[in-house]
């Protein structure tokens, strides 16, 4: 262990000192992957936030229950422990039939509602579901109306369903933007492995009459190829959270015109780190194409 242990420090030093030997080679090739990275990258961050600013203007997806007229308080109780005992359930609210009727008046409808003898409002419970999915709203809806006493059951979920299919619309762009442009930096990884090659050929070939082995040899290749991604990678965080900082605030004064309080946010610690990762796999993929195919010639 300590041997393979030696032999990858050593290789990421060949690699590290390889790639200080040509810093504007290097810094050229990490902005060409930062900036392919970053598009992807970008656009499923973007989405993200669209979907938590949607929801922040839209207020969250809920479901009414509408009880029957004849309701009294033993059937509220009932379906109140019934919502209790639900585990997809978030929270809940009773409205009394007086509180919907004073909502109604609130919003302009004194004078309609003046002429009625009576309050045709019934008692109504308002749920939030733990999720947003559309088939859990269609199941809780299913499962409520169903229960005793239980008159109507109204879901909220045609926003979510229209917002759900337009994010997943958006995703699968992205994901096929992520793999063209995955594939391009494998290939410019693939060449630039494919020159670091050619360049010392006669280093390998002297390597192997000293008795150097193939992997021995591919090792410094394949951490050049990684650190080159990683670095592309690091300048793709760097890209989007300039970009994060130039739109925080015309997207913050675009949610204050709905009414809501938003801030746009960056990726996170672990979306950060899987960005530099997926960077340094593709540098990494490219350099086992490149050395494969073109070391055996060298």
């Amino acid at each position: 262990m300590s041997n393979w242990l030696y032999l990858h420090l050593r290789a990421i030093g060949h690699a590290l000192r390889r790639l200080a030997a040509q810093p504007l080679g290097t810094l050229l090739s990490a902005l060409v992957v930062g900036i392919a990275l970053s598009l992807p990258a970008g656009g499923y961050l973007l989405l993200d936030n669209v979907s938590s600013l949607v929801r922040g203007v839209s207020g969250a997806p809920e479901i009414s229950l509408f009880l029957q007229l004849d309701a009294g308080a033993p059937d509220v109780a009932a379906i109140e422990q019934r919502l209790k005992a639900e585990p997809e359930l978030a929270s809940y609210r009773f409205v009394p039939r007086d509180e919907g009727l004073r909502q109604l008046e609130d919003a302009g409808l004194g004078d309609v509602l003046g002429g009625l003898e009576s309050n045709p409002l019934p008692d109504a419970f308002v749920v939030a579901p733990r999720g947003e999915d559309p088939a859990l709203f269609q199941r809780l809806a299913e499962r409520m109306q169903a229960w005793p006493k239980v008159a109507h059951v109204q879901l909220d979920s045609a926003w979510v369903q229209r917002l759900h299919a337009l994010l997943g619309l958006g995703r699968s762009a992205v994901l096929m933007l992520a793999g063209l442009l995955g594939f391009a930096l494998v290939i410019v990884t693939f060449n630039t492995i494919r020159l670091q090659v050619l360049t010392q050929r006669q280093e390998i070939a002297v390597s192997r009459l000293l008795g150097a082995t193939d992997p021995f040899i591919r090792r410094p290749f394949y951490w050049f190829g990684g650190l080159q991604g990683a670095l592309g990678g690091l300048v793709a965080l760097g890209t989007i959270w300039l970009g994060v900082r130039a739109l925080a605030g015309p997207v913050a004064h675009l949610a204050e015109t709905y009414g809501a309080i938003f801030q746009l946010s960056g990726p996170d610690l672990r979306t950060s780190v899987a960005i530099v990762l997926f960077a340094a796999f593709l540098g990494w993929m490219g350099a086992v194409i490149s050395v494969r195919r073109h070391l055996a010639g060298a």
